[in-house]
């Protein structure tokens, strides 16, 4: 069995197969599927995949920072008033990143602190976005941790030395496509992490594992990044799904 962390199943680019594609996630093994939130935008297709595949699918309210602009006060309010209307396996994505923009970069960071501070309150793990801007996550993290925080670092792709300040703070590594790539570095990194800290994503339709780097990614290619994986740690394809299956099990064990 897998488990995808990390899907944006909802976009756009499954509108002329999306049945199709679970089909064929589920034939890989892949028994179930986190979607995170992007914005307010997104929010209505994710909940219809979510109701289309109950049991398979699971939404995640959040504000992404990449949508954090002039209006990010209006955003953070309708992520609130999703958490309060229903029951939630986790808030997501949310974080820092400084690749793109940085115009807002001081908002980014005060979203990212309300939404940890939600999930404390509603005792829910976080999933966190973190591009070029992870050391300025776990500072924030560090100052905010406690026992009720948790969560997964996604998409990580860092070296040892930020791998161990993330576990130790008892948050798990997404570990994605990326591992694939032959420049991505992450077999080092990773022949220092125990698998009691990994889970699997995919970030589909972003980010497709070798051989089909460039396309479209989807739920079904989780068993390469497996095998990856079990490649780099010289262990078995099965205890490596076995593994990320647990801690994924264990973080989102509220509603599954």
């Amino acid at each position: 069995m897998f488990i995808d962390t990390h899907a944006h199943l909802y976009a756009k680019e499954f509108d002329t197969d999306r049945t199709a594609m679970l089909d064929r996630a589920r034939a890989a093994q892949v028994t179930k599927i986190f979607l995170p939130n992007v914005d307010s935008q997104t929010m209505a297709a994710m909940l219809a995949l979510e109701a289309s595949a109950p049991d398979f699918c699971y939404a995640m309210p959040g504000l992404h920072p990449c949508s954090v602009d002039a209006n990010w006060e209006s955003e953070l309010a309708h992520v609130l008033q999703c958490l309060s209307e229903r029951s939630w396996c986790g808030i997501g994505e949310i974080g820092l990143d400084l690749h793109w923009d940085k115009t807002f970069f001081e908002q980014q960071k005060l979203a990212f602190l309300q939404q940890i501070k939600w999930a404390k309150e509603f005792d829910l793990p976080i999933v966190i976005h973190s591009r070029s801007a992870t050391a300025d996550c776990l500072d924030l993290l560090e100052e905010e941790a406690d026992e009720r925080l948790r969560g997964i670092f996604h998409c990580f792709g860092g070296s040892p030395t930020t791998a161990h300040r993330i576990t130790s703070l008892g948050f798990l590594l997404g570990i994605g496509g990326v591992a694939t790539f032959k420049k991505s570095n992450l077999d080092e990194t990773l022949q220092h992490v125990s698998l009691h800290h990994l889970v699997l994503e995919t970030d589909a339709p972003y980010l497709a594992p070798v051989p089909h780097r460039g396309k479209r990614n989807e739920s079904s290619y989780l068993p390469i990044v497996a095998q990856k994986i079990a490649d780099i740690k010289g262990v078995t394809l099965e205890e490596v799904a076995r593994a990320t299956t647990d801690n994924a099990m264990q973080l989102f064990g509220c509603t599954i």
